[in-house]
């Protein structure tokens, strides 16, 4: 038995790799600043311990290889013991490349936003259809409780991220993974500690389309410029998906019905069938087109995948209800780029139009944290009654390029809404549970734990309740 150790790979991307190491046979440790849930349970149920924080005696002697991800650098000290000792190490999507992907049909999921909603939707369809995926996927789809599956099928849906490989290696993670069918669904800057500008974002998507062979297939989606910008430079067939009129792929009369969406899918301008998924917001509309158009040229009939769809969950920390209490709804999701954050809310006030909405926000990730999105994020929170914006997660940044939570707050207040800054997840918590009402909906928006609030404020709600008829908690 090889034994194989993992550093610097975010947790989502640890606990699927680390799994997937030993299902194949492999002794995996690893090592990482902080796993949270869903993944920490995920990787407590696999049988692994990840040794948080980094220490050089955390390098065994007995390693046959380190797959280092791209959260970490030199100066990092297992990183450093590696290099010193010379071990065999590796990127994550190298190894998913030479391990998985070679003997493959490598389905190869991609945008700025969407692109672990799509990949588990055409994961599920695929299963569902009894085609036996294998999947990769930065998220955990219900239906499956788990990011990676490895089946005995051929096909294998990946969920190719724009981020950088490793520190020795700077492009895009999806240029390894040897697309033969590739959805591109739109493309945004973002990863401001990664890229300069959006062209050099650009780039990235060019350099993958280039790999498509000929007899692959690129779906574009039709909504996004951008994404559309690439069809000249692709050497395969292209289709195109989206609610705009002259997409391959178009969906019309969108009615949400509750958590639910139903719609008419046209393929060809030909009428396809009514779908109906338990998602919300035109966004997932989009994203489930996606998933359809993949499913269908693989094989799939409309009558199996119709069904299929009916079927899907979601996927956690994707606008998931985390449980009510005396009327209060709380939603957790991953949104952290201004237009994430807008679909989130307008998807939230489409299937609660009449209930109070409160947008809680965490500037987390390294886009949000810097003032890049200053003027963008003003206009994200259309939609919400009440907005309470987190302080900024890094302190590291110089004043002058970091998100300006004070001026955030009196932009949308100009604009005449409801905002105020919540310093800490116990003032958040206790500002919520002091004003809410019966009916109000709680939606938290982090693309990390948010110091578990999701939690807390349940837990809260539930001791201030004094309603014995709690519905659906869940902590």
């Amino acid at each position: 038995m090889k034994r194989v150790h993992l550093i610097g790979i975010c947790g989502t991307g640890m606990s699927a790799l680390a799994a997937m190491l030993k299902v194949c046979g492999f002794e995996v440790s690893g090592s990482d600043s902080a796993v949270y849930p869903p993944m920490s349970n995920f990787l407590k149920e696999q049988g692994i311990t990840p040794t948080f924080g980094y220490r050089a005696e955390n390098v065994e002697d007995d390693l046959d290889l380190v797959i280092v991800g791209n959260a970490i650098s030199r100066g990092n000290p297992e990183l450093e013991e590696v290099l010193n000792r010379k071990i065999r190490y590796a990127s994550l999507p190298e190894i998913l490349r030479d391990r998985f992907l070679w003997g493959a049909r490598s389905i190869v999921i991609t945008g700025t936003h969407g692109k672990t909603t799509t990949a588990a939707i055409t994961s599920w369809l695929l299963y569902h259809g009894s085609l036996d995926p294998n999947f990769f996927i930065g998220g955990v789809p219900v239906n499956f409780n788990s990011g990676y599956r490895l089946g005995c099928g051929r096909d294998f849906v990946i969920e190719g991220d724009e981020y950088d490989s490793a520190f020795f290696d700077k492009t895009a993670k999806f240029l390894k993974y040897l697309p033969d069918i590739a959805v591109v669904g739109n493309i945004e800057f973002d990863h401001a500690d990664i890229y300069e500008t959006l062209e050099s974002i650009r780039l990235e998507f060019r350099r993958l389309v280039s790999l498509i062979p000929r007899q692959g297939l690129l779906f574009l989606g039709n909504d996004s410029d951008e994404a559309l910008s690439l069809r000249s430079l692709a050497h395969c067939r292209i289709e195109t998906f989206g609610l705009s009129s002259g997409a391959d792929w178009r969906a019309e009369n969108l009615a949400i019905e509750g958590n639910t969406t139903k719609f008419e899918v046209y393929h060809s301008d030909e009428f396809y069938g009514v779908c109906e998924v338990g998602l919300v917001g035109s966004h997932n509309v989009r994203n489930t087109l996606a998933a359809l158009a993949v499913a269908s040229h693989v094989g799939l009939d409309s009558s199996n995948l119709i069904e299929g769809l009916r079927r899907f969950l979601g996927v956690k920390r994707r606008l998931e209800l985390k449980g009510t209490v005396a009327g209060v709804s709380v939603y957790d999701d991953f949104a952290h780029h201004p237009t994430a954050i807008t679909e989130t809310v307008s998807a939230l006030r489409a299937a609660h139009p009449c209930r109070r909405i409160w947008a809680v926000f965490e500037p987390r990730s390294a886009s949000a944290c810097r003032n890049i999105f200053q003027a963008e994020f003003v206009g994200s929170f259309l939609g919400a009654d009440e907005i309470i914006i987190a302080g900024v997660y890094r302190d590291d940044l110089p004043v002058n390029a970091r998100l300006s939570v004070e001026k955030l707050i009196n932009d949308l207040r100009h604009n005449g809404q409801s905002a105020r800054y919540g310093g800490t997840t116990n003032e958040i918590v206790d500002m919520i549970v002091e004003e809410c009402r019966d009916d109000d909906v709680v939606l938290l928006m982090s693309n990390g734990s948010f110091d578990g609030i999701h939690q807390k404020l349940l837990e809260a709600l539930k001791l201030a309740s004094s309603d014995d008829s709690i519905k659906d908690v869940e902590v």
